[in-house]
């Protein structure tokens, strides 16, 4: 494998959020980034602190952060026209957020700068120069994103590099082409990336939109002419078809081009890292993704399986362990129990497993995945379905019974409008060890008076549970197809004040889904903390 001078950027953080339903919470945005770091990923473009106040809060939180690889980015514009780049609130922004490395994005288009920013091709460049120095002068590694590079080449080549040119005499590291439109086909962009490499002697990055379902090979082509950044987001992201797929992008630069852009290990967790993207963001996998999908190296019955059970990786294009997924029908009992026991040691739980052990739990979640949970972002459930299966194990407390009822109130408002009120009261029996609970307690919902009941019943045994608190709570509807009837997955997380961990449910029913996540949510923490640890 070729030492590579590749640099990966990723922009799903704020351009891949970009994307239509998709949300995340402060807290999600910090555990991908910690994730890509991990990955390998050199550059995390973490938001434009200067847009809203969760991207501001982002960077002032990121010390929090154990990267080890990457460099934090913020994300901006040029000034104002007719401003000031020192007094700029754009600028200042950006220079609030304490980053090592600052994206500012403008105009690359003639056509863009007389029609959208009304004013002149001059002003332009010069909002480029000053933006870039100014930075550049207080200590910032700059790359400039040359939004519409590529509709530009094509109608106005020549402003088009007059535009980096600007950028790169004014300091700045790097000048990524950006196929904003994302329709630009595969033979226009080598020759602009070829273009651009002979007109300047930065760094050239590569920013693709999917549009024409072409992103993440123009990246590739883009890398083949010159690029020597590439930007993209995690699962296609983005408004909206999407960005360039960095988990492809990865993939094949590695595998198919012989660029070593992260290293093997860090490969191995290509798949975990996009499945827990995903899970995080409420979002349904795509089995059919190229390399990470639960389909991307399956076999139907057939001359295919035929062939690879004589043959294995006969009809697959890499091996499927590569990059941390597995062939389905040919994966072996041996590669399940090594795959419980990487995944404990990923975790960083010292619990070694006969392989008899390992069956057992690779059983249970074989299992509890056929009914719909997912691990992949449910680190605390995993730990606790391989616990559970081993001799000696026994549960801290159980749910003996339990009855919920729900009412809902018409209140009479001395406005112009009348409220209606959700209420709800659990009653629950609690068995912990030989102790027996029996409580009750309201809440605005169900979930929510289960929830005090259980917290109430735990503390009578566990006071120091009381530091305990949901920090986030998802659901998705498994199978929309059933209807009324599909089954829900539930997931919880969960914090202490020093330390948060994550949960998951499944069942038919939201209730019982939010109770095995909510049991798992405590029993982990009793499991591990409740002696004070």
């Amino acid at each position: 494998m070729a030492t590579s001078d590749i640099q990966l950027y990723d922009t799903t953080l704020r351009d891949g959020l970009g994307m239509e339903g998709l949300s995340l919470s402060l807290a999600d945005k910090l555990l991908i980034a910690q994730k890509l770091d991990d990955l390998g990923v050199h550059y995390i473009e973490g938001g434009y602190p200067g847009s809203n106040p969760k991207d501001a809060e982002f960077f002032e939180r990121a010390s929090e952060l154990d990267l080890k690889h990457a460099k934090l980015v913020a994300f901006g514009s040029t000034r104002r026209v007719g401003g000031n780049a020192a007094t700029d609130a754009a600028i200042q922004s950006v220079l609030r957020a304490h980053t090592p490395v600052v994206t500012l994005v403008g105009k690359s288009s003639a056509a863009q700068v007389r029609e959208v920013l009304e004013t002149t091709e001059e002003e332009n460049l010069a909002m480029i120069r000053d933006s870039i120095a100014y930075l550049v002068g207080e200590g910032r590694e700059v790359i400039f994103d040359a939004e519409h590079f590529f509709d530009s080449y094509r109608d106005d080549p020549e402003y088009a590099l007059a535009t980096l040119r600007a950028a790169e005499r004014a300091g700045a590291a790097t000048v990524t082409l950006c196929d904003t439109n994302g329709g630009t086909l595969p033979g226009a962009i080598q020759s602009a990336v070829r273009a651009a490499h002979a007109a300047v002697a930065c760094r050239i990055g590569i920013h693709v939109h999917n549009d024409a379902d072409l992103a993440v090979a123009n990246t590739l082509l883009a890398v083949e002419a010159g690029a020597t950044q590439v930007q993209a987001c995690l699962n296609g992201w983005g408004e909206r078809t999407g960005n360039a797929n960095i988990v492809s992008v990865i993939a094949n630069l590695k595998l198919k081009m012989g660029l070593d852009v992260i290293t093997d290990e860090q490969l191995r967790h290509l798949t975990e890292t996009a499945r827990f993207a995903q899970e995080l963001a409420n979002l349904v996998p795509d089995a059919q993704q190229p390399f990470v999908g639960s389909s991307a190296f399956a076999h139907k019955a057939g001359l295919h399986v035929a062939a690879i059970t004589k043959s294995p990786g006969s009809y697959t294009h890499v091996d499927p362990l590569a990059v941390g997924n597995v062939e389905r029908v040919l994966v072996s009992e041996l590669a399940g129990r090594r795959s419980v026991t990487e995944k404990l040691r990923e975790q960083g739980v010292d619990l070694p497993l006969t392989d008899a052990q390992a069956s057992a739990a690779l059983e249970q979640l074989k299992r509890r995945e056929a009914l719909g949970a997912a691990f992949e972002s449910a680190e605390a459930s995993f730990e606790l379905l391989v616990r559970r299966t081993l001799p000696g194990y026994t549960a801290p407390f159980s749910l003996e019974d339990f009855l919920i009822v729900e009412r809902r109130r018409h209140l009479r408002d001395t406005g112009a409008t009348d409220q209606n009120e959700m209420q709800a009261e659990a009653m629950v029996k609690v068995r912990i060890g030989d102790h027996i609970a029996q409580v009750a307690a309201d809440g605005n919902g169900p979930v929510s008076a289960l929830d005090a009941c259980v917290r109430k019943a735990l503390t009578e045994v566990h006071p120091r549970i009381a530091e305990v608190h949901l920090t986030d709570y998802k659901v998705r509807i498994i199978d929309s197809a059933g209807g009324a009837d599909a089954a829900v997955r539930v997931l919880v997380e969960s914090a202490d004040g020093h330390r948060r961990w994550r949960t998951v449910g499944a069942s038919t029913d939201v209730i019982e889904a939010s109770w095995l996540a909510l049991q798992d949510a405590y029993e982990y923490w009793i499991m591990r903390w409740s002696g004070g640890g």
